[in-house]
């Protein structure tokens, strides 16, 4: 039996499509494909088949997977019942995405290796997979997510593709191909540089100019855009004529990368996509840029950004890198510490390191075993340059340390939700919420301008609801952008109860109060506890005094406590002496473990407890 996700959903025996009838069985059979091979728990098929479960939830789900069972009984795949859950005993290679990821793999491999038919040959195979998009009319947020990258992947697929016969002398015959493709996906940079490239080498110069000006015109009437820095270039090229815009590209430089520098070739650029939506900020991003602006000439400059989770560090922190990257030409780096994330450990820096160094062009053989050595080599592969380096969601400053450059013009953001003092050097940027204004901005352009004018009052409560931190706007916009017969007071509603707002911020892939959650790994037994118990004492604000008499604790202790929990930025300090939590981090908070009677030691109370006891 083979499944095929690559367009609408289809089940086939022997080639033959297996008719599997009804929205609920399709979508529950889409959700067991993304799974494949591993057990679904019963409670995420609940909240992805309805946006309000209904009592009889369970039933129905038991109901539909019976009839599941019947329609997949003739194929020799199983969909066995577990304690918590369903799985389907799928092998990879019967789900056609599956069969898509793994071509695309080997064709990356054989790139770099200079096999480029193959790498040809595999990616043609697998873009031939796809007829349509990915599970085109399965709606819920796990499929709508997994679709998504998805069709991403598929567009990058494309570009590889393309790219690659040009480094092979295709010219000619890829032009309507790719005027088809950029007609289609008016934003794909590389596939706008490829249509040009390739009309120049057919020798219609003129035509490649007219590429570029229709794009540079479409980006400033959208987005309020320029031309990516690659495509001015290339513009420039073709105006000068230049000699490397006619001919086929050479073969990559095989002389190996030493400590000097990285090997020839363009420079690393590894930052994530800056958000067309991104809001507000400007006083911040002015105080970040102007630091960079005055930094010290031949020396690194360190702008570490804090706050709580989900505040919105890393989009500040990659707006505030393309904004700057023609200041650092020689290469833009980002490393994921993922210092807070409940599904793994954060990054240990030797491993950063050997990440970073890949990226800027050296081989795996000649990275060192030893943090210290790798460390030494990065430090001097950035001396002497102007590099850029993003280093998101730091655990700690020992986490940090070994990334940071010696010497060099080099600028380093690095974010964190903890206050990263002992950094010497840096410059530090607490991060707020955003303003309301900006909130509520933020929530019109992720779920329609019009929709959110209609209702500026309701629209003002559910940016309040929200407490105004820019995840939860995003991800509440979203849930309303997604269901065109809600309105905004609709989302009130689901807004206003604590329990039904946990849910209604959290879809397939981000999940705010597991994000909010992971904050609390690093405190103690009775740091989590003192947080449990001020969480639930009904006064706003509270001082030490309050603390103690609510915690039983003596001032002293309350101070300790509360100095920690500022650090990790889950309290504000409204004053001197006075504090507050923000109205999420307090509902997550209350979904602590209830005290015991102190027999567990703090080691043993994980974020996984946290996350079962949630």
């Amino acid at each position: 039996m083979e499944y095929l996700v690559l367009g609408a959903l289809e089940t086939r025996q022997g080639g033959v499509l297996v008719d599997v009838r009804g929205m609920r069985q399709q979508r529950l059979l889409a959700l067991l494909l993304l799974n494949a091979g591993r057990v679904v728990p019963m409670d995420f098929l609940v909240d992805e088949l309805w946006e309000d479960p209904p009592p009889s939830a369970r039933p129905q789900v038991h109901n539909a997977i019976r009839d599941l069972r019947r329609v997949l009984a003739a194929g020799e795949h199983r969909l066995v019942t577990v304690d918590v859950g369903y799985r389907l005993a799928v092998p990879e290679d019967a789900v056609d995405a599956h069969r898509f990821t793994r071509q695309v793999r080997e064709a990356r491999a054989a790139e770099r290796d200079g096999r480029f038919p193959e790498a040809i040959r595999l990616l043609q195979t697998a873009v031939d997979l796809w007829r349509g998009d990915a599970f085109a009319g399965i709606h819920c947020p796990a499929v709508t997510s997994a679709a998504v990258k998805l069709n991403e992947q598929r567009l990058t697929a494309l570009e590889d593709l393309m790219a690659l016969r040009l480094k092979v002398g295709e010219t000619s015959s890829l032009v309507g191909e790719l005027t088809a493709l950029l007609a289609e996906y008016p934003l794909r940079d590389s596939l706008r540089r490829s249509l040009m490239t390739a009309l120049c080498r057919s020798g219609r110069q003129a035509h490649a100019l007219a590429v570029y000006d229709e794009g540079r015109r479409f980006l400033a009437d959208e987005l309020g855009l320029e031309p990516s820095p690659q495509l001015r270039a290339l513009h420039s090229e073709i105006l000068a004529d230049a000699p490397g815009v006619h001919d086929a590209p050479e073969r990559p430089q095989t002389r190996p990368a030493t400590a000097e520098g990285p090997a020839p070739g363009p420079r690393p650029n590894c930052l994530p996509h800056d958000l067309t939506d991104f809001t507000g900020r400007s006083a911040e991003l002015a105080l970040l840029q102007e630091a960079v602006a005055r930094r010290a000439a031949g020396a690194p400059l360190m702008l570490a950004i804090d706050g709580m989770g989900g505040v919105g560090k890393t989009t500040l922190a990659v707006r505030v890198a393309h904004r700057v990257t023609a200041d650092f030409p020689d290469g833009q780096f980002f490393a994921a510490l993922d210092g807070f994330d409940e599904s793994r450990p954060p990054v240990p820096p030797s491993q950063a390191l050997a990440a970073l160094l890949r990226a800027d062009g050296l081989g795996p053989e000649r990275i060192p075993a030893s943090l210290e050595e790798r460390s030494a080599l990065w430090r001097s592969r950035l001396a002497g340059r102007r590099c850029l380096l993003v280093l998101d969601d730091a655990a700690t400053s020992a986490q940090v340390r070994p990334l940071l450059p010696g010497a060099g013009e080099t600028l380093v953001l690095v974010t964190s939700r903890r206050k990263l003092s002992a950094l010497d050097g840096s410059v530090a940027l607490p991060l707020d919420v955003l303003p309301p204004g900006d909130a509520v901005e933020l929530l019109a352009r992720v779920a329609g301008e019009r929709r959110v004018a209609r209702e500026p009052v309701r629209a003002a409560e559910a940016a309040a609801l929200c407490g105004y931190l820019p995840l939860a706007v995003r991800i509440a916009a979203t849930r309303l952008r997604d269901r065109p017969t809600w309105s905004v007071a609709d989302l009130v509603d689901r807004l206003a109860d604590p329990e039904r707002r946990a849910r209604c911020l959290r879809t397939a892939d981000r999940d705010l109060m597991a994000l909010l959650r992971a904050s609390y790994q690093y405190l103690d037994r009775a740091q989590q506890r003192f947080s449990l118990l001020m969480s639930r004492q009904p006064a706003g604000s509270f001082d030490v005094d309050r603390a103690a008499a609510v915690t039983g604790l003596s001032a002293d202790e309350v101070e300790g406590c509360l100095d920690v929990l500022y650090e990790n930025n889950l309290i504000r300090q409204e004053e001197a002496a006075l504090f507050s939590f923000h109205s999420l981090v307090r509902d997550c908070s209350r979904l602590l473990p209830e005290p015991s009677d102190g027999s567990e030691t703090p080691a043993e109370l994980t974020v996984g407890q946290l996350a079962v006891t949630a």
